[in-house]
């Protein structure tokens, strides 16, 4: 007897689905075909145990399970509950009246429940576009796979609740979910705030420059300055995640596994602090069964690296592509992966191997060479992708004591968002472009004319501190968007030295 049940397998931000095909013999032996990995070929053992602990027999027959299309690999454990089902089809216990139209994912414990899959808002997706008019998933991931509309979405806690569903004796319900109500009432819970920041002034309008234009920023200084504390406090001066936006950042993480059972779409932007001793392939993703790595995981939001140069400098200049091209293409022998990487680059440094170098108190113990050999652990052409480089030095304890709480940061969002809007309008035409930071050369010609004095001003700082094309490029973007802070149509001259004041960490200018 044939049975066809269906589930689905995860490549990369993509589903595709799997018809399990289940031919049932005299005999007493079990075949499993399709390109299963590892973890596919150990699912007899659980399926077995899984159906003797739920209280049925398992059938004493020759299992022959087909994973169509048989040329494309399948990984993961989210085979078992549909192969289960398809077994205990081909004796009757399951009705085959639902399966045609169901697709089922989910992992067998020994006992018969279910554990939860990665990618399961990605399944829900392809089971809408392919026609199916239910998903079965673990109770687990029932919030994520929810949130596709037009389609039932059962979360089962055991096979045995599958079995009754399939068979018209449900004993739970499709889960329904308001998306939009959800989005929106996490939009705005944050843990900090930017008022918790005393004193530098200098620092924080950087950090709204550069949330403005969606533009990368490094800071540098000594321990104790705050490096950390305003990066924390970054996305919540970011503009609002869109559901667009929210719905892509969901599915990577939706991947990677990391999202918790009570979530349903992720509602705030990203933030990612990896440590300095992160790999190659945990940075930009991949290894045996691909996953997305963290530039992926900052998808949408912010990636901070703390103590810059302490990180490998391999692991620092697979950098410089994804930060251009706002997409990493993973290629193996065996298999070749897209995942989006359009993220805020924040990074923090030391000034010098002690910290103390052009610190107002503190005496630096550092030689010349050895602080240029620290500098120098970052290479020019990432500093050059940076858009913003400060300078950052403690605030006094004096002034600590006497200063008044900041601007919180629903103020300093407001102002964003409307920079932000200035730049949806200018960039409404181009469906890549979102913000100043992702201009193409083309487009900086046509929005970034310069005037006789503000190109004298430009000249004048690339000869003086030496700098490249690219830092060009990035000083005339930041330029921009201090414009568009301030609403005016055209760069102005006061726009230009700003944005110059911000790359003075540069190598010809450091320390002057």
């Amino acid at each position: 007897m044939l049975v066809k049940v269906y589930g689905s397998s995860v490549q990369g931000l993509d589903a595709f689905p799997v018809t399990v095909e289940v031919n049932a013999a005299p005999g007493f032996k079990f075949y499993l075909v399709g390109l299963p990995d590892n973890a596919v070929k150990e699912s007899h053992e659980r399926i077995v145990a899984a159906i003797q602990n739920s209280g049925f027999k398992f059938p004493g027959k020759t299992f022959t399970i087909n994973l169509a299309p048989a040329d494309i690999k399948k990984e993961g454990s989210g085979f078992d509950l549909p192969m289960a089902i398809g077994i205990l089809a081909t004796e009757g216990i399951v009705k085959q009246d639902l399966l045609a139209t169901t697709m089922l994912v989910g992992e067998l414990s020994l006992d018969g429940s279910l554990q939860p899959v990665r990618g399961s808002l990605l399944t829900a997706v392809k089971a809408r576009e392919m026609g199916f008019q239910r998903l079965i998933v673990p109770r687990q991931n029932i919030r994520e796979a929810a949130v596709v509309n037009n389609l039932e979405v059962y979360g089962a806690s055991n096979i045995t609740e599958v079995i009754c569903l399939l068979n018209g004796m449900s004993v739970i319900e499709p889960t329904v979910i308001d998306t939009r109500r959800e989005f929106y009432d996490h939009q705005d819970k944050f843990d900090c705030d930017f008022s918790d920041i005393r004193g530098q002034q200098y620092v924080k309008r950087a950090m709204e420059v550069a949330a403005a234009g969606g533009h990368n920023v490094i800071m540098v200084g000594p321990p104790g300055s705050g490096k950390s504390m305003i990066a924390k406090r970054l996305p919540t001066i970011l503009p609002p995640l869109s559901l667009r936006e929210s719905l892509e950042t969901t599915q990577v993480h939706s991947v990677a596994g990391s999202l918790k059972s009570d979530t349903s779409l992720i509602a705030q932007r990203p933030f990612r602090s990896p440590h300095h001793t992160i790999s190659q392939v945990a940075l930009v993703g991949g290894g045996a069964n691909p996953q997305p790595g963290e530039i992926s995981l900052a998808h949408n939001g912010v990636l901070f690296l703390d103590e810059l140069p302490e990180f490998s400098r391999n692991v620092l200049e697979v950098l410089r592509q994804p930060l251009e091209d706002r997409t990493i293409n993973v290629s193996r022998a065996k298999y070749s992966i897209s995942y989006p990487c359009n993220f805020m680059f924040v990074a923090a440094m030391n000034p010098c191997p002690c910290g103390f170098y052009n610190h107002p108190t503190k005496a630096c113990v550092c030689t010349p060479g050895q602080i240029t050999r620290y500098l120098n652990k970052i290479s020019g052409p990432l500093l050059d992708r940076i858009d913003l480089q400060i300078e950052i030095l403690p605030v006094p304890f004096s002034d600590l004591c006497k200063l008044e709480p900041g601007e919180p940061s629903e103020v300093i969002r407001e102002r964003v968002i409307r920079a932000r809007k200035i730049q949806e309008e200018r960039f409404k035409d181009s469906a890549l472009i979102h913000c100043n930071a992702q201009m193409t050369e083309k487009m900086l010609s046509q929005y970034c004319v310069l005037d006789e004095a503000t190109t004298a001003i430009l000249r004048d700082a690339m000869v003086r501190m030496n700098l490249s094309a690219r830092a060009y490029t990035r000083i005339v973007k930041v330029a921009r968007t201090i414009a568009d802070l301030e609403g005016k149509e055209n760069i102005e001259f006061n726009h230009v030295a700003e944005a110059v004041g911000y790359r003075n960490l540069d190598r010809g200018s450091w320390g002057e």
